[in-house]
């Protein structure tokens, strides 16, 4: 080990992580390893004790640093900033950037233009730098390198990958991670990937050429690095970003339309992140502006003081911003997340008030809406379009114009696309496929992510998607109506669809197949009271008449009422996942007392689920 650590080392190109090495391998050196724990009858000062028991955690941290090198896959690389080639730091990005550019030039060997990138980045710790680092490196090998010119959302970036034909795009984020992560996700488009993906994430067989390429990196200093030449993007491409996000509705050339979007009190916060100026800009120019920016998090910090974790489905992430709508008794509240590639709604729901306790926006009414609940509301509205013609019918016209969500999200956009005629396309979970999903008009996936306008993003997009939010509730606005309005009458159109999710973290992550592998060998027999009549090992892929979908690690169960589970490993944490939904059908005509009744039996049935998930699980007892 100790001959490892030094020649990382030595070969390192940042000083602070070669130095914060070299001091956990003099801190693990101090002790031997047979020091450690002492002997039940040696007697051990304090201070010794305090010592060998840093010297024991320095080796644990150094094996763990060591176990190999940061895993680039289809989210592309993401970890924790420090020393070491399991953990983000320059020496990994220099390393990735080379790889990347090696597998580019291979793809594209024989043409004679050379390969085209786009490179931009957060505001997170060390994330300017990275992509400093990624442009020297391409520039260095011959490949045009187009800069974004300061910190901006993800959603920027993706469509500059089409905006400007590029082969490829790095951006520099680790999303909505803790503070102390990045990350450096990766898109092809261009003459690399010339089908309905041009312009995602990569998927594969991509991530493992690229993988490869990396991994024949011999190391930081073979690498060479250019420290000028590529072009750094005025604001134009920030300028075109946002004209075309904010023409996701029509103009609001009727009066009536211009009031009520003007008139729709809007709390926006960007929790620490580069999505406010942009997005407040976008908004103003679709014509929403009464728009207050919680200010406490307006600003990028990638320390992220008011939030534990910079997620907006995270408890306590957005409630600054629940007080401020409170407040100034605001209609909806957007929350993005640090990149701004996802976003969440709140609203005042009648149904979730609290009488008699103490007074709070949650206690009022304010709720943030499930990811399903918009991924539905912006489902029905792009239907909408399409059967009226609108810009979201703008499609090739083979396939045709195509909804779709993750296997994991609510089937109620299954059945909005069924009512409307239009076809409907399950993908895997991520956006990497559901972006490339021929004839896509939209897209979503339940943990916040839609795509509104794959024509121009062919990713998810927080800011666009707030746009579309936005215009349907001030069109609800001006008809005396909300967003929760516009789903009850889904829910008397399709039945009452309600989602819910039951995690298990493992610090043992050899028990995270071993409880998949239980799992497929005695799945429950009944939940929340109903028989379970099939049960999908995703494994094995799916029949290509439903579903048509590859293999991957999941289990899906569906009982006789039509509950359903699916359970899958996470990709990004170290949890399983099941993803839990009920339908309690519900009369066209019903009225608001039939729809708090449904509303009633659905929650009971989901807590009852949750409970008997956790049980088949091994997580009670």
């Amino acid at each position: 080990m100790q001959h490892r650590v030094e020649a990382w080392v030595a070969d390192d190109p940042d000083p602070e992580t070669a130095q914060e090495l070299t001091d956990l391998l003099r801190t693990a050196r101090e002790h031997p390893v047979d020091s450690w724990p002492p002997r039940e009858d040696e007697p051990v000062a304090p201070e010794e004790h305090q010592a060998r028991e840093a010297s024991a955690r320095a080796r644990e941290d150094l094996a763990e640093r060591f176990s190999g090198l940061l895993q680039f896959g289809t989210a592309g690389l993401r970890g924790e900033l420090a020393g070491g080639p399991h953990r983000m730091n320059r020496a990994v990005v220099i390393r990735a950037a080379a790889g990347l550019a090696a597998h580019l030039l291979g793809e594209l060997e024989g043409d004679a233009r050379p390969p085209r990138v786009v490179v931009g980045y957060d505001a997170r710790r060390n994330s300017e730098r990275f992509a400093l680092d990624t442009a020297g490196v391409m520039t260095a090998v011959g490949i045009e390198v187009l800069l974004l010119p300061r910190p901006l959302p993800t959603p920027v970036l993706a469509s500059a990958v089409r905006r400007y034909d590029a082969d490829a795009g790095v951006m520099v984020t680790a999303s909505h991670n803790p503070p102390r992560d990045n990350g450096y996700k990766v898109y092809l488009g261009g003459r690399v990937v010339t089908d309905a993906g041009q312009g995602a994430q990569i998927v594969p067989p991509a991530d493992a050429a690229i993988a490869a390429e990396i991994a024949r990196v011999p190391s930081v200093a073979s690498v060479p690095r250019a420290e000028a030449g590529w072009t750094v993007l005025g604001e134009e491409v920030v300028e075109a970003y946002s004209r075309d996000a904010a023409a996701v509705v029509p103009a609001a050339d009727d009066p009536a339309v211009a009031r009520s979007r003007a008139n729709l009190r809007v709390v926006l916060t960007p929790l620490h992140g580069v999505g406010g100026a942009v997005a407040r800009g976008v908004l103003a120019r679709a014509g929403f502006t009464d728009v207050t920016v919680v200010p406490e998090q307006a600003d990028p910090d990638p320390e992220f003081p008011t939030v534990a974790f910079p997620n907006p489905e995270e408890p306590g992430a957005i409630d600054l911003a629940l007080a401020h709508a409170g407040a100034q008794r605001a209609d909806v509240v957007i929350a993005l997340d640090p990149d701004a590639d996802r976003c969440a709604v709140a609203v005042v729901d009648v149904r979730s008030r609290v009488a008699g306790a103490p007074q709070t926006p949650q206690a009022d009414g304010w709720r943030m809406l499930h990811g399903d609940e918009v991924g539905a509301l912006l489902g029905a509205d792009a239907a909408a379009r399409v059967t009226a013609g609108g810009t979201a019918a703008v499609t090739d016209g083979t396939p045709p114009p195509t909804l779709a969500c993750s296997i994991v999200s609510s089937r109620l956009l299954a059945s909005v696309a069924a009512a409307a005629g239009l076809r409907f396309a399950p993908t895997l979970t991520g956006f990497k496929w559901l972006s490339r999903v021929d004839g896509l008009v939209y897209g979503y996936e339940e943990a916040l992510g839609y795509c509104v306008d794959p024509a121009h993003v062919r990713d998810k997009d927080g800011i666009s998607a707030a746009v579309r939010v936005l215009d349907l509730a001030a069109r609800l606005a001006a008809e005396g109506r909300t967003l929760v309005d516009a789903l009850d009458d889904l829910a008397r159109a399709h039945g009452l669809h309600v989602s819910g999710q039951v995690s298990a973290r493992f610090a043992d992550l050899s028990r995270i197949g071993a409880t998949m592998d239980r799992l497929r060998a005695q799945p429950p027999a009944a939940l929340a009271g109903a028989d379970v009549v099939e049960v999908v090992d995703l494994a094995a892929g799916t029949d290509a008449d439903r579903d048509g979908l590859p293999p991957t690690d999941g289990l899906r169960l569906l009982t006789a009422d039509g509950t359903r589970v699916v359970v899958r490993p996470s990709g990004t944490e170290p949890k399983v996942k099941s993803y839990l939904e009920v339908v309690v059908p519900v009369g066209p005509d019903a009225d608001r007392h039939e729809l708090d009744a449904a509303h009633r039996q659905a929650r009971e049935r989901l807590r009852v689920l949750a409970d008997d998930v956790r049980d088949a699980l091994g997580l009670t007892g």
